[in-house]
Formats: C-alpha cells, structure tokens, sequence
C-alpha cells in the first residue's frame, strides 16, 4: 500500500473492515454508551481528554454502530447525570474506562445505572483492569491465590463484563449478547491485540463525540490537543505499572504518516498548532528523527508553526533529537527522572544514572528545550536523606517546571505484583529490592482514591513507608521540599478549577443533557470521505518527508 493510500484508509475511518470485525448483536439504531468517569483528583478535569474510549468510540462508529459518549469530566454531580441519562437512554450496553484512581468513581456509576437499568449490560475497560488482570496472571501461572486475583473477582461482581488491553477490536465481543464476563485483548496471540499496521490504519478518536472547546490547555500560550503516536513503555522501573503487561510493555509505532495526518487534521478542523504527545517515550521510536523531519515539513507546508511537548528517555537524549525537536516545534519535554540517589535509582530499576539524567538536562538547554522534571519519593530505601539528595540536585540543575509525586503500589507494578505479605502487621505488604524494603498499605481501589496526588500544597498523602521513613514524614518532607523549591526558582503552583455542576432537573424529566456532557454520533465513521480536506500539495510533502 503505497503512502496515499494509507492516509485516505485512516481518513475514511476503515478500521472495523481492516480487522475484520464481527458486528455486534446491537440492532443498527441501538446506541452502545461509552462513560468517561470523573477524575476529581485532580486539579482541572478538563485539560486532556482521555482518548482510549475515544479510539474505542471510533472504531464502533466506523463499524456503523451509534455511539452515545457520556463525558462526565469534570462534572461533580456525576451520578445524577449518569442515572438521568441511563434512564432515558435507547442503550443496552454501557461501557466505562477507568484508570484506578477513577475506579471509585467507575464504581458508583455502575450502581446508578443499575438502579433504573437492571437490564443493562455495565462493562468495565480501560488501564485498571487491565493492570488487576496482568497481576492475576502472573498468580495463577505460580498457582497464587493473591490479592490481584482477589481483586479481580471482587471487579467481577461489580461489572457484567471486564475487558483488557485493546478495546478497539474487543469492544465487539464485549457487547454481544453472548459475550464471555471476561474478554482478554492483553494477548499478542489474540486478533483482538492491534499491530503495528492497525494502529496505523485505523480512525482517529472521536473528539467529535466530546466537546473539545471545553478543554483547556496551552504549550507557552498556543491552544493544544493532546494526541498518541505510539503505545508502550519496554523499561522495567518498579513503581510502573503493566511492566507484566503485554499492551503496556510493547512497543507498538503508529506510520509517519498517519501520525502526520492526524496533526493535520487536528489543524484543519479545529485550528490547533500545540500538541501534546502523550507517548511514553518519544526517542525509543527508531524513526523518531524521521517524524520529526516529517513534523518540521508539514508545519512549512501549511505555513505555521507548531509548539509541541512530549516524554523522552534521559538515557537515550542526545543532541541530534534534541536540535531535531526544537525545529519540529518542540519547546518542552517531560522526563522522568524520578530521583537523585543512585541508591534509589537502582532500586527503581530506572536503568538511568545520575550523571545520564544531568546531562539530558544539559542537551536540552543547549538547544531551548525547556524540562519538566518528573520527580517521585516513597521507593524502596527511602530516606529523609535520600529525599534531600533530590532536592539539592533540583536546585542545582533548576529545570523550567517539576513534580513530586508519593508513590503508589499499582496493581500490575512491581512493587505491587512482588510484594508479600509482612509477617506480623496486618494489612501491610514488603516489596525487597537489594536488600531495601518497601512497605505498602493495603488499599481497596473500588472505593479510594486519595493515594494519587492531592493539591500540590498540602493535599497528598502517603500509603507508602520504609524502614528509614514513616508515610507520614514522607509527606511532610515532600510538602516541605515543593515549597522549597517552588520558592527558589520561582516557578508557581498549579492551578485549579472548580467542577461544574449538572442541572439536575435538565435530564430527570427526559429533556436530556447538554453537549458538554453528552454527544451521540449517527452511526457514520469519525473522520469520513474528505473531511480531513488534504490536498495534494500536502501529500506530497508527507511523502517527501519520510522518502516515499
């Protein structure tokens, strides 16, 4: 298939028949409901939109299935809103994504459908399961019967059917009516796991079905749109979740050129020039100078300039990506760099030295790339000393913005799936690594959600502890060392947002919810015919760019 034809597959939104999929038992005018649940643990809930169920939408749409997205960001009296349109809704099947601080949420929006649905079908995908269902693996392959299983079993009573990994394909088999409780996508062996060409060809999400002008975000005072290039992260760092997941530990690239086409098309139709790629790691992307020459081309052929931002890998930064960014439109990137002990970052597994992280600082200042420092604390070992060797390097090396992050035992992280139970302190478990342990409370993720970051002055806390550090010193000490720092290189707090509030009586009584909670599509694909509006002149310069 020849460059062309790959950008006019992914513009026609042809996904359903490039896999083959079965369609679903739903009658052609039945609607399939995808939920966003709120993620009100955070500062501002609509800053990205969370594209999985997006790409998950579009590929329904492109099938010919009606899709109606319940987009309950942001929203704080979600429940009502959930309900109220349950009640009214033509849906048999609702479909819910939930990271795991979103779980609780997920959760009760699940009760409230049943309460004026009992014939629904209430599915559950998205990272959370996906991660509980790669810990349970591993269990059952070493005949455990541990608390990711437990874990699992405890979803299964909550949710009609559970779905990991892809849910582009697996969506399909989810809502049929003779559909497994348990449909696995987390499988390279399963058609329902997507290569890299599907990846390629495949629709866009459909940011049509959410209201994008609600979402607020800016790269140096450019609108933007966040957007995913390639999935997967093949590093080992013990805090990071789905390292025994195959959808989460493989790399998997999307083409130059459908990449190119989204931009363009994210330009074209809604007059974006920021992006934010949301990929792990841009520079493990053995093209990743191609795309950028490709980025570079396409913003001169469209006679702008692009401000873009993206995660890079410390270790693998050099000047040549760096010089190559810049031009591209790059002005941030994001890092990881989590530590500055080489205690902990052996512990961590980050595979990155001190000296590796200081010079990726270094490369990215020669060439104006401004850095995120992405800092985390409660890792095996941990120490007020420790603690202050980040610090001090922070304030040495003054990145252009930071983060501390308390760390959290994830299902499907190491320190999650390795950990045992402590001998005598119930409810505690110990991950060990070179001789340091970490200790970790016992959570119930259905029901909390005050582990992941609280406001950035005073809002965390810990569920974490060493044998050097209590969780509670954990947290003051990080409190203390964001005011600190924030102070000396004058970088400010985050700002928040307030949730909005649903007019209940606007969809009690049938009249239905407004466009910023609710779309519906009409059964046509995401993108179609010529709506990407490509021209020639455009083409040829993607195909110039990556040498076709």
């Amino acid at each position: 298939m020849n460059h062309f034809e790959v950008v006019k597959r992914q513009v026609a939104g042809t996904q359903a028949a490039k896999l083959g999929q079965p369609f679903s038992d739903e009658e052609p005018g039945k609607p399939v409901c995808l939920i966003t649940p709120p993620s009100s643990f955070l500062l501002d809930e609509r800053v990205f939109m969370t594209l999985g169920i997006l790409k998950v939408a579009a590929a329904l749409e492109a099938a010919g299935q009606t899709v109606e997205m319940l987009d309950l960001s942001g929203i704080e009296n979600y429940t009502d809103a959930a309900r109220d349109h349950a009640r009214n809704s033509g849906a048999r099947c609702f479909g819910l994504t939930a990271t795991t601080p979103q779980l609780p949420a997920a959760v009760v929006i699940a009760r409230a459908i049943r309460e004026v649905r009992p014939d629904a079908k209430v599915i559950l995908g998205g990272p959370h399961i996906t991660l509980v269902s790669a810990a349970r693996k591993r269990e059952l392959n070493k005949g455990i019967n541990g608390r990711a299983t437990k874990a699992f079993e405890k979803l299964q009573g909550l949710f009609d059917v559970l779905v990991a990994g892809d849910g582009e394909s697996s969506i399909f088999q989810a809502i049929r009516d003779d559909s497994a409780d348990f449909v696995d996508a987390d499988d390279p062996r399963s058609e329902m796991f997507l290569k890299n060409s599907q990846l390629s060809s495949m629709p866009m999400p459909a940011r049509h079905l959410v209201d994008v002008s609600s979402y607020h975000y800016q790269i140096d005072g450019t609108s933007a749109v966040s957007m995913i290039a390639q999935l997967g992260c093949p590093f080992g760092c013990g805090f990071c979740g789905g390292r025994e997941s195959p959808m989460l530990r493989r790399v998997r690239m999307r083409s130059v050129e459908s990449i190119i086409g989204e931009i363009v098309y994210l330009h074209r139709t809604y007059g974006y020039n920021g992006f934010m790629l949301y990929d792990d790691e841009l520079n493990v992307n053995p093209k990743f100078l191609v795309l950028l020459e490709a980025i570079s081309d396409t913003a001169k052929s469209l006679n702008t300039a692009f401000s873009m931002r993206g995660f890079i890998k410390a270790e693998l930064f050099n000047d040549a990506q760096a010089e190559a960014m810049y031009r591209a439109g790059f002005r941030w990137i994001l890092t990881g760099f989590e530590a500055a002990s080489p205690r902990i970052l052996k512990n961590i597994n980050k595979k990155a030295t001190l000296e590796e992280n200081t010079r990726c600082l270094e490369i990215a200042r020669r060439h104006n790339l401004k850095v995120k420092a992405l800092m985390s604390v409660g890792h095996p070992g941990e120490s007020r000393e420790t603690m202050a060797a980040t610090k001090d390097w922070l304030l040495e090396m003054r990145p252009d913005d930071f983060d501390i992050s308390i760390i959290t035992t994830y299902p499907g992280t190491p320190y999650y799936d390795h950990a045992v139970p402590h001998e005598i302190e119930p409810h505690i478990w110990v991950y060990t690594v070179n001789g340091d342990r970490l200790y970790s409370h016992e959570v119930d993720y259905t029901a909390v959600a005050d582990y992941y970051k609280g406001a950035p002055d005073g809002g965390y806390k810990s569920f974490v502890y060493t044998d050097y550090i209590s969780a509670e010193e954990i947290v003051c000490v990080r409190d203390e060392m964001e005011r600190d720092i924030r102070s000396e290189l004058q970088i400010p707090f985050n700002s928040s947002a307030a949730a909005i509030r649903y007019e209940h009586s606007m969809g009690q009584f049938g009249g239905g919810l407004p466009e910023h909670i609710l779309r519906r599509s009409e059964a046509k694909p995401a993108v179609g015919g010529d709506a990407l509006g490509l021209g020639l002149v455009q083409l040829q310069a993607f195909s110039h760019a990556v040498g076709m």
